[in-house]
């Protein structure tokens, strides 16, 4: 069903529009919603209108993350958008190594194995992430980020081809109908075993635009579980799987056990960071998104995706052995 605009609205503003949401946008973000409505919007443009106050739902303020039910009205003002061509066309050789990436696909979703350095989306200075790539490459196609990956993790990336399995999936990560498994390498030595890490994360933005994270009784409840697969020069090369799916949260909790992921330039240990660096060549974040788990159609049709570890980081285990 597609977007239709109600009314614009004369007067002082002529060119802002009054758009009714389709009922087949139901559990979308409002932020996904304008993004879609506007197209070629930066991302970071969006989040401006959206902060502002410019953009209403029902006549009142939201924020960028509230999610629509369907039905509502949305008024969108007027915003400037590229002319067709002058925003900066992704190179060539991003686009190859974008499909390149692509690890399985059917009518539904399609999977990336994303490189550590690319982010999912632009915005705050990122013209072009995974999301713009995979667009611009298959120009025409409706496609849609089901989850986020930090900008310096590697692996599974999953991508809607249609809005029923957008809606389904992110109904699943709700629901914790979606496993996912990392492998990653802890600075030092983690107990043997399962190790079960139940502590809520709040988030904050920095002056300047940099997102931290916090432990924190009044931020949200997350849950990790940490097993060790084996040591690695006095290190450990650990499974996690996640309950939950917050900002940083394998990063933050990893902390929390007193055993940071090695290669964290943001809450790591600088001087293990460093040793790792000039004895096994770690020049990232330790950090992979080796498996997803789910099933589409009430559990009928069942996927089990896999991106084996890359060669950089089994590199640096091979060094460590």
């Amino acid at each position: 069903m597609g977007v239709r605009v109600s009314r614009e609205v004369t007067g002082a503003s002529p060119a802002v529009r009054l758009v009714k949401v389709p009922a087949d946008r139901a559990g979308q973000r409002l932020d996904n919603f304008l993004l879609g409505l506007l197209k070629g919007a930066p991302r970071s443009l969006v989040y401006k209108i959206v902060r502002s106050g410019q953009v209403r739902v029902d006549g009142g303020r939201a924020k960028a993350d509230f999610k629509l039910r369907g039905g509502e009205e949305v008024r969108v003002p007027p915003v400037r958008l590229p002319e067709p061509g002058e925003e900066r066309a992704p190179p060539a050789s991003q686009l190859d190594r974008i499909q390149a990436a692509i690890v399985f696909e059917d009518d539904r979703l399609l999977a990336l194995d994303k490189p550590s350095g690319i982010a999912s989306h632009g915005g705050s200075g990122i013209s072009h992430g995974a999301i713009e790539l995979i667009r611009a490459a298959r120009p025409g196609e409706s496609l849609e980020l089901v989850h986020r990956l930090d900008r310096d993790t590697s692996g599974l990336l999953v991508i809607a081809k249609k809005r029923s399995a957008l809606t389904t999936l992110q109904r699943l990560m709700r629901e914790g109908g979606l496993r996912k498994r990392y492998l990653t390498l802890l600075v030092g030595r983690l107990p043997e075993g399962r190790l079960r890490v139940d502590v809520a994360l709040l988030k904050a933005t920095l002056r300047g635009g940099e997102r931290m994270v916090r432990t924190d009784e009044g931020g949200k409840d997350s849950v990790s579980h940490f097993h060790l697969l084996e040591r690695r020069g006095g290190h450990s090369f650990t499974e996690v799987r996640i309950e939950t799916g917050r900002t940083h949260q394998i990063r933050v909790h990893a902390v929390h056990l007193g055993h940071p992921v090695a290669g964290d330039d943001k809450y790591g240990d600088r001087e293990a960071n460093k040793r790792l660096r000039e004895k096994a060549g770690l020049k990232r974040l330790f950090l992979h998104a080796a498996s997803l788990e789910f099933a589409l159609e009430d559990g009928s049709r069942p996927y089990v995706l896999n991106a084996p570890l890359p060669p950089d980081l089994s590199g640096v285990l091979d060094r460590l052995a």
